[in-house]
């Protein structure tokens, strides 16, 4: 990993063990830029192509969206938080990831981004309108970056469920019947994504749109290498915010992997993936606590096989926080749960995945043998 990029001022290196068991060594990246274009102040929606709108519905609505909008082309969903609509599925041949959309903090960064890049601003003419810079990271992935679309209002919660725990005894004379209904999704949480130009795409991120590193993975053996996997969130300064807001990985294909929405409770999660489960729906992870983030999840296949998961109870941190870092490994994914499955790791031997590694080893970018053989080994772990 190049060390030209100096690191800046400022963030503490105290609470490292808080969320890795290892900090930086000397030289290695510092996980965020000195001086980024501009800072993001969150992820607003993710872009997605269903052939079949109505079939794209009834998915949502069971794993917990509500309808924003809907037109004859395009299928709006949001939470029960007020904002934007936080995903959109569009009408098209395929079923794939099109990209996602993050939010600027101010016009005034939409503009400076626009200098920055000779991409134009331009007026977004759809459902919630607004203002958009349309980007292109290193790997390929269309990047939005949008101003003053229109914030929708709150809808109704699910309540967290009252819990006795210990000496704090909150619910009595009552029972505890949580419903069998969809886990009612409160936002975005995250987009992960798989890169085999990650180092590119790592530092385009940083230095365009202003994220900041809460988490680096390494290869067993591999470290003097870099990183494969970053945790990436989101700087508002003091303002604390999800320990990640994208998260990508080295590996041979360019690819969405799966995304994140929040919901209330480990309850709401459970009987949330009850209802998924009778609806014939399959999981493919879970329930268990993740390690990097620390969250509570859920892993879903929608009926396109595109992951997407529920999660509760994630870190916070703030823009004082410094990298951990740590090895990767299936078996590191989560402190309790049942182990990851082959079907999460996407490490089935699929005739489409054996293209996509040879044409990776045949092509400019990280992966070669060395690398692949540590990423091999590391599902194994």
């Amino acid at each position: 990993m190049s060390n030209d990029r100096a690191r800046p001022p400022g963030p503490t290196t105290a609470h490292q063990d808080l969320h890795s068991e290892h900090g930086a060594l000397r030289g290695e990246h510092p996980g965020r830029a000195r001086q980024p274009v501009i800072k993001v102040a969150d992820l607003a929606w993710l872009e997605f192509e269903k052939p079949d709108l109505a079939r794209a519905e009834v998915f949502a609505r069971d794993f917990g969206f509500a309808v924003a909008a809907r037109t004859g082309r395009a299928l709006y969903l949001r939470g029960t938080l007020p904002g934007s609509a936080c995903v959109v599925v569009r009408q098209g041949r395929t079923s794939r990831f099109l990209g996602p959309a993050f939010r600027a903090a101010g016009r005034a960064d939409l503009d400076r981004l626009a200098r920055a890049t000779g991409h134009p601003v331009r007026d977004l003419r759809e459902f919630g309108g607004g203002q958009v810079v349309d980007l292109a990271d290193p790997s390929g992935f269309p990047v939005r970056v949008i101003h003053g679309t229109e914030q929708l209002p709150a809808l109704p919660e699910q309540p967290p469920l009252p819990l006795n725990v210990g000496g704090s005894r909150t619910r009595t004379n009552a029972t505890q019947r949580p419903p069998r209904e969809p886990a009612r999704i409160q936002r975005l949480g995250h987009v992960v994504l798989e890169t085999p130009r990650f180092t590119q795409a790592l530092d385009w991120y940083l230095d365009t749109l202003g994220l900041i590193v809460s988490d680096f993975l390494f290869l067993d053996g591999q470290r003097d290498r870099g990183p494969t996997m970053a945790f990436i969130r989101c700087d508002q300064g003091s303002t604390p915010v999800d320990h990640h807001t994208l998260a990508m990985h080295l590996g041979p294909r360019t690819g969405y992997v799966h995304s994140a929405y929040q919901v209330t409770d480990l309850d709401a999660i459970a009987a949330g993936g009850q209802y998924l489960a009778e609806r014939g729906y399959k999981r493919s992870w879970g329930i268990g606590r993740h390690i990097q983030g620390s969250q509570l999840f859920d892993y879903w296949r929608d009926p396109d096989r595109l992951m997407v998961e529920h999660f509760a109870d994630s870190d916070l941190f703030d823009c004082d926080l410094e990298p951990g870092w740590a090895p990767m490994s299936a078996s590191g994914l989560a402190q309790w749960g049942p182990p990851a499955t082959r079907d999460f790791l996407g490490a089935n031997p699929t005739p489409a995945l054996i293209r996509e590694v040879v044409r990776a080893l045949r092509a400019d970018n990280e992966i070669d043998p060395g690398r692949l053989l540590g990423l091999m080994k590391a599902m194994n772990r």
